[in-house]
């Protein structure tokens, strides 16, 4: 299991579920069509979980501009709506 290493340097398991929201709610910000939306967020999913097969420990922001480079390759401006509204807290 992958361990990610958070901004404020605490670790926790990587959870599938949080990339998969953040990616469907930035496609859902940039208007695309549901069923899209469901496939590009398992895609990016999909993708980064074999990015990061290999390693036991990566940081969010690793996986932050990964993802952010998979979905730019999918639809520019679900990417763009990604990119822009991190979570700054």
């Amino acid at each position: 299991m992958t361990h990610i290493v958070k901004r404020k340097g605490h670790k926790q398991e990587f959870d599938e579920r949080k990339l998969y929201a953040s990616v469907y709610a930035a496609c859902l910000s940039a208007h695309v069509d549901k069923e899209e939306v469901e496939a590009t967020a398992n895609l990016v999913c999909r993708e980064i979980k074999k990015w990061m097969s290999d390693r036991e420990e990566i940081t969010s922001d690793e996986i932050f501009r990964q993802a952010a480079e998979e979905l730019m390759a999918l639809n520019k401006d679900a990417a763009f709506m990604y990119t822009t509204h991190r979570d700054v807290s």
